[in-house]
């Protein structure tokens, strides 16, 4: 399997914080100034191994997520839980799974090396979210599928009662269900975390890092059955995190609302931005995330190369299956930084804006 290709690679033999980076789904400002000082008041604590039950950090995890304690298990990050997930998959007999695409490719090389045989079947469109029973083929005992909701790189999501529908049918045959929520932040309204924690076969991941902008910490969860969780917790070994990304977890209750602030905020901004990349003549998929997919109609490797060297970094897309090089993903961040991308994308691809 060729190798998966990540955006946020800011370490091009430049200082990182020279590039104004739409490659990366991170929270515009920087990471979350409480985040920053939790994690900073618990580096007192760094002579310590830290507590192998995570118990504070489970209990904010699980205020936070509306979910039992039990029910929860805080990961290094929404990779790890990923891996987490497929390895208990496949321990439980999962041999074929749908990844529903174009997706993260994480999903395929995680499931490939969990010994599961995977394949990706079209879930989005520039409509939107298409049905889920013309997706997902007839499951079996044997089989799982894999949603990213909202999708990563469409931005596309489905609404709660879909995926609980969904399961229901995953779930008749015997089947799983995992829904991978790392950018549920910005339509919290969506998830299915709470319904996880009390169905067999239904498991969600989730990560912090986008919404906090915190990808350097590594946080993350799992939640699904206290049964299961308590599987996935032996299998990620004892002190799976360090003491500040623990601290922050214990503090998330407390900045519930702040978060919720700022995704009303993201959803702003993304209405301008698509605006924006529509008068560039764009077709811009329905997202409820922190970015966007644009489909040019053109080659845009020229394109991405003059943002390059102006200091700009956007995410390519041929990697994605389903996708070809006229899409771009594009990060939202502020209104100002959103302007200054457009201005370049304007100049780049020869065209005006509405901007101008």
């Amino acid at each position: 399997m060729a190798a998966v290709v990540h955006g946020g690679n800011v370490w091009q033999g430049e200082t990182p914080g020279r590039w104004l980076d739409f490659s990366a789904n991170l929270r515009p400002e920087g990471s979350a100034p409480w985040a920053m000082d939790a994690a900073c008041r618990a580096l007192s604590q760094m002579r310590f191994y830290p507590d192998p039950q995570m118990r504070a950090a489970r209990q904010g995890l699980a205020e936070y997520l509306g979910v039992p304690p039990q029910c929860v298990l805080p990961t290094a990050g929404g990779l790890e839980a990923l891996r987490l997930a497929m390895e208990l998959l496949a321990e439980a007999g999962t041999r074929a799974m749908t990844v529903f695409a174009p997706a993260f490719g994480e999903y395929m090389r995680l499931a490939a090396r969990a010994g599961i045989c995977a394949q990706e079947a079209r879930a989005y469109a520039h409509c939107g979210a298409l049905p889920v029973e013309k997706v997902l083929p007839s499951p079996s005992a044997a089989s799982a599928a894999v949603v990213c909701n909202p999708n990563n790189p469409t931005g596309c999501a489905y609404g709660r009662e879909a995926l609980l529908s969904l399961f229901d049918g995953v779930r008749a045959a015997g089947g799983a269900l995992l829904v991978d929520e790392a950018f549920i932040d910005f339509c919290p309204e969506r998830t299915v975390a709470d319904a996880a924690a009390g169905m067999q076969g239904l498991y969600v991941a989730g990560s912090l890092t986008k919404s906090l902008g915190v990808p350097g910490i590594r946080l993350g969860y799992l939640v699904g059955g206290a049964e299961w969780i308590a599987r996935a917790q032996e299998a990620a070994g004892p002190w799976p995190l360090n003491c500040a990304a623990l601290a922050i977890a214990e503090a998330l209750p407390c900045h519930a609302a702040q978060l919720r602030e700022e995704a009303a905020q993201n959803a702003l901004r993304r209405v301008q931005l698509a605006e924006g990349l529509r008068s560039l003549g764009a077709r811009v998929y329905p997202s409820e995330a922190n970015f966007l997919l644009a489909d040019f109609g053109v080659a845009l490797q020229e394109a991405r190369e003059a943002l390059r060297k102006q200091g700009i970094l956007v995410r390519a897309c041929e990697s994605f299956a389903l996708l070809d090089g006229g899409h771009m993903r594009l990060a939202v961040k502020t209104e100002d930084e959103n302007t200054v991308l457009l201005d370049a994308l304007s100049k780049a691809l020869g065209r005006p804006w509405g901007g101008k």
